[in-house]
C-alpha cells in the first residue's frame, strides 16, 4: 500500500533545488512591537507547504509590502494591507510571498487510516480535499500535477 509519508517524501525529491516561499509567524514584543517574523520555508502545492521534513496545511497567504496612504473602502482591505506592512516589519522583503496560521499534518495519522488537515486515508489510498467544498481525489495524482506545473 502506498502511503501519503513516501508519496510527499517523493514529491519533496522532484521539488529540490526549486524556490521556496516563506513561512512567518506572528510575533509581539515591547521592543519590536508587532511583526510577523520567518520561521522557516517551504513549496506551496496548492493545499499544502512542504518543508524538508514536514507537510502543512496551507491557511492565510500575503506579500509583504509597505501599506502606504491610501484610501479603503472596506475594513477587510486596511487590515489585509495591516497584515502585509507586518511581513516587512518582520523582515521578509518587500513583495515576498509570506504563509501565516499554517498547520502541521500529522502524516502518520494519514498512513494509520485517518484524517489530518487536507489530507486523509480514503479506501486505501492517500486522498487530499483541494477545497473545503469539494471531494477527495487521490494524493498521489494531486501531488504529480502540482509539481509538474512548478517544474515547468
Amino acid at each position: 500500500m502506498t502511503t501519503a509519508s513516501a508519496l510527499i517524501a517523493d514529491a519533496v525529491r522532484a521539488l529540490s533545488g526549486l524556490p521556496q516561499e516563506g513561512l512567518g509567524e506572528e510575533r509581539d514584543s515591547r521592543w519590536r512591537g508587532r511583526r510577523i517574523v520567518r520561521v522557516g520555508a517551504a513549496w506551496h502545492i496548492g493545499v499544502l507547504l512542504l518543508t524538508e521534513t514536514h507537510a502543512l496545511a496551507t491557511a492565510e497567504v500575503l506579500r509583504a509590502a509597505d501599506p502606504g496612504r491610501r484610501g479603503y473602502t472596506a475594513e477587510s482591505a486596511r487590515e489585509r494591507a495591516e497584515r502585509r506592512a507586518l511581513a516587512l516589519r518582520g523582515g521578509f522583503d518587500e513583495g515576498e510571498v509570506v504563509h501565516i496560521g499554517w498547520t502541521v499534518i500529522d502524516l502518520d495519522a494519514v498512513d494509520a487510516g485517518g484524517q489530518s488537515g487536507p489530507l486523509a486515508m480514503i479506501d486505501s489510498v492517500p486522498s487530499v480535499r483541494w477545497s473545503s467544498a469539494g471531494g477527495w481525489m487521490p494524493l498521489e495524482a494531486y501531488l504529480r500535477e502540482r509539481v509538474e506545473l512548478l517544474r515547468g
